[in-house]
């Protein structure tokens, strides 16, 4: 799960992280009330869960009162596109007015778990302020990594190594320390699987201070979680992946054109594969779990079939928990429900799969049935051909 920036820094600031002074607005007349209180100049930022707000306009640098409310006019309810909204954008609903700061020098920072080496990672480089995909492609060598064994936690090593490769300045070796500790502690403590800020920056004063902060929570782990469930903000979710929360279905909304339904999420990348390989665009990652009920599984298809760019649907399933024939009184429940106007073909194996295709050809439903993985790819290609 994603927050906003400025409830990202909620957060640092409990963790003893430095942040501007700023406060969150959600009209023009909070906004220049929130800047009352802050001194010239007064950073304007749009609040949406994506990066690149700066290149898109939703960053605003005011050096003057009135072009506070001038900013916060033009920000507030845009549009806002950035290379991570994709071309349709995302509205503005909220802004956070935040201090001016003088910057000195710009530094990018982050925390990511790391499956291949089983520990936590640290990035950082000098290259602050920049797209870190850039600079990885081109100067990879500008990248510090560190890896933390989560058994033993942060130490004091990993605190020099990046404090001599960012060329810390004596006077925040201390303060850069305790921000590094108390980033790892959010990190670890919240079940994030990124704290990311970009630039963090050391004024001219030689003060550490977070100007960004990106945060996401392991959505697994928010029912330990309660406060950072307080932070949602389902405006910003796509419509479909919320609708599919509420069904407890792991659904993820892509650009393609056949919808698909797996149970597995292994089986799910491989037919999204097979989905690849025959020369369509798998338009969604579902994957309604092993122990699906047929209420699920209806859910599961009406939910692709809301999506307008579905041209197809491909049905993966082995029965082990799901049984087929419990798949099968789903999938005939929500035809009745929602009714089927594009193909969908049926590829089952498994636990009762004579009497899940049983149900299937008796139940009067126009749907092709697939032998194998490859007669399935072979039925996909022929409806995108």
């Amino acid at each position: 799960m994603k927050v906003h920036e400025y409830q990202a820094k909620e957060l640092f600031t409990q963790y003893g992280i430095p942040v501007p002074a700023g406060k969150a607005a959600f009209t023009v007349e909070e906004a220049v009330e929130a800047a009352q209180d802050l001194n010239l100049p007064v950073v304007v930022k749009a609040q949406i869960h994506a990066g690149g707000r700066g290149k898109g306009g939703g960053v605003k640098l005011a050096y003057q009162k009135k072009e506070i409310e001038q900013y916060t006019r033009q920000i507030l309810g845009m549009n806002l596109v950035t290379h991570q909204t994709g071309p349709e954008g995302k509205k503005v609903g909220r802004l956070l007015i935040e201090q001016g700061i003088n910057i000195d020098r710009e530094l990018y920072f982050s925390i990511v778990p790391d499956r291949a080496s089983a520990s936590v990672v640290i990035m950082a480089s000098t290259e602050g302020g920049m797209d870190i995909e850039e600079v990885a492609a081109k100067t990879p060598e500008k990248i510090i990594k560190c890896f933390v064994n989560p058994l033993l936690g942060i130490q004091k090593y990993h605190l020099r190594e990046l404090a001599f490769g960012l060329k810390i300045p004596n006077k925040a070796m201390k303060s850069f320390g305790s921000m590094v500790e108390g980033l790892y502690t959010l990190f670890m403590k919240k079940d994030c699987s990124l704290v990311e800020i970009n630039p963090l920056v050391i004024t001219a004063e030689e003060e550490i201070v977070a100007a960004d902060a990106k945060l996401d929570v392991d959505s697994n782990a928010l029912f330990r979680q309660k406060d950072i469930i307080a932070y949602r903000d389902t405006s910003e979710e796509d419509p479909l992946e919320l609708k599919a929360s509420e069904y407890d279905l792991n659904y993820i909304n892509l650009d393609g054109n056949i919808g698909n339904i797996v149970n597995g999420a292994g089986l799910a990348m491989a037919t999204m594969d097979i989905i690849q390989a025959a020369g369509a665009k798998p338009a969604n990652f579902l994957d309604v779990g092993g122990g699906a009920t047929s209420e699920q599984v209806e859910k599961a298809l009406s939910l692709i079939l809301e999506d307008e760019n579905v041209k197809g649907v491909l049905i993966n399933i082995f029965g082990g928990i799901l049984r087929c024939d419990v798949f099968a009184k789903g999938i005939v429940q929500a035809a009745k429900q929602a009714g089927i106007t594009v193909p969908v073909v049926v590829r089952m194996e498994g636990t009762n799969v004579e009497e899940g295709r049983r149900i299937l050809d008796e139940s009067g439903l126009s749907l092709q049935t697939a032998e194998d993985l490859a007669d399935a790819a072979q039925k996909i290609a022929a409806i995108v051909a």
